[in-house]
């Protein structure tokens, strides 16, 4: 039988998304920012900071300076932006069925309603393609979410890390790769792996230039030379992309390629796969009891099974950071092809920049959450190393080769692959060997857990 929707609100239970529904409260930090409401204010602010900037230009002497009350009235209009703003632009648009047009008529309201604006009127968008608008409002957008949300949540989950790895001492623990024993490393190298990883993306993602166009409707100033030729429109526009604190972009179509943003989401895509690596392996290391996760009081881990607390903020983030990612990669292919000098397959591509965040940051959340709840369990890695007598079957026939010993990995590998060895097994061993004594006895030395390279220096060394 349907379900009668007609009377369900908007709310965190009927929400189609679960950005706004089930996981409302953790991106709260992205609403202001990435939604249409967002959209729709750096939208006005464009629109009034062009009209400013046209003011100050002296080759304009037909819109002059505004006097203080005129520049405070505009910039109150920014300042006191509101729900009920955006209601008004949505009701025009019902009309024009175009929402930047419907923006600088709502402006056009504005500024009637002091009479020293009354002249300025027919400067509100001037010289503008739509897409002069729309990519310097996507442009801050990116850059509020960017600086403001993206970057603080990673720093947040980094400095995590730097804590647990501070947690976990020079403890060896048995390294496994294709998911057997090998190598001894610590639990605090493998952390600093992935914080070294971290890192290097964080600077190039803080570092990126946020790009913005502003020249009109093919990329050639065309209207702005018509109305007034002997101004110097790249200069102006340059200079008014600045002060937005965007990168100028002078050689587009009507549209900014979004090459820059392609570079930005494949940045955050490589963070948000460097935390999927993460989440996996210590969904891992849960597993074999190197991390025992913390209790919390009235929570259940299985409907079923009392005993368990599953992983499940480690299988929360790999899977948002996925979900994020697939928005992303469509975002990376599709934004930088347009036909010709514009379509409009973009438009409502750009829509999904909010959902794209918003499912990294509910990933980093999980992330925060699953990373505050581990401790590692140094009596249980410690159990494993000292039963695996195998990993110094590398050492000791690396000694061999060293002093000329032949076919010492095949003789190695007889002795030990697929068998269990010991201690009294590998001194044995050692003492058929033709070495130098000294190298002999040094060799017996060895143990698994002192096997474990420079792993403490190159922890320490971040």
């Amino acid at each position: 039988m349907p379900v009668k929707t007609d009377h369900l609100p908007l709310s965190p239970t009927t929400a189609v998304s679960p950005i706004d529904g089930r996981y409302a409260n953790q991106t709260r930090a992205l609403v202001a920012i990435c939604s249409e409401f967002g959209l729709i204010r750096y939208r006005t602010i464009v629109e009034i900071r062009w009209l400013q900037h046209l003011a100050t230009q002296d080759e304009i002497q037909e819109l002059p300076g505004f006097d203080t009350t005129s520049l405070a009235y505009l910039d109150s209009i920014i300042d006191n932006f509101g729900l009920r703003d955006v209601e008004r632009i949505k009701t025009i648009e019902k009309t024009t069925n175009h929402d930047v047009k419907a923006v600088e008529y709502f402006l056009q309201e504005k500024c009637q309603q002091l009479d020293s604006l009354a002249s300025a009127i027919p400067f509100l968008h001037f010289a503008c393609t739509s897409e002069d608008i729309n990519n310097l409002a996507y442009a801050m957008m990116v850059k509020e979410a960017r600086d403001q949300v993206l970057v603080p949540k990673f720093e947040i989950v980094k400095a995590q890390l730097s804590a647990l790895a501070d947690s976990c001492g020079e403890h060896p623990m048995l390294a496994r790769t294709h998911g057997q024993m090998a190598s001894p490393t610590t639990m605090a190298k493998e952390i600093v792996n992935v914080i070294a990883r971290i890192e290097r993306q964080m600077e190039q993602l803080t570092r990126a230039d946020i790009l913005g166009k502003f020249n009109g409707a093919v990329g050639n100033f065309n209207a702005h030379v018509a109305a007034f030729p002997d101004a110097d429109w790249p200069k102006i526009s340059a200079s008014f992309v600045n002060q937005l604190g965007l990168t100028p972009n002078y050689l587009t179509t009507q549209i900014e390629p979004h090459d820059y943003l392609a570079e930005i989401l494949s940045n955050i895509c490589r963070l948000n796969t460097i935390l999927i690596d993460f989440c996996r392996d210590t969904w891992g290391y849960i597993s074999i009891g190197y991390f025992r996760q913390q209790s919390t009081a009235g929570e259940v881990g299985s409907s079923t099974m009392p005993h368990k607390i599953n992983p499940i903020d480690f299988e929360n983030g790999e899977g948002n950071f996925g979900v994020a990612n697939a928005l992303m990669q469509h975002l990376i292919a599709k934004l930088p092809i347009s036909r010709w000098q514009r379509d409009l397959t973009d438009s409502t591509v750009l829509r999904n920049i909010g959902p794209a965040f918003g499912h990294t940051v509910i990933a980093l959340a999980a992330c925060e959450r699953g990373i505050a709840k581990l401790e590692p369990d140094i009596a249980r890695q410690a159990a494993d190393l000292a039963d695996a007598w195998e990993v110094l079957a590398e050492p000791i026939q690396t000694v061999m080769r060293r002093y000329g010993l032949t076919n010492s990995y095949e003789t190695l590998k007889d002795l030990t692959r697929g068998v269990r060895v010991n201690r009294a097994t590998l001194h044995e061993f050692i003492d058929t060997l033709a070495l130098p004594e000294a190298e002999r006895a040094r060799l017996k030395t060895l143990t698994p857990d002192s096997y474990t390279g420079v792993a403490s220096r190159l922890a320490k060394k971040l």
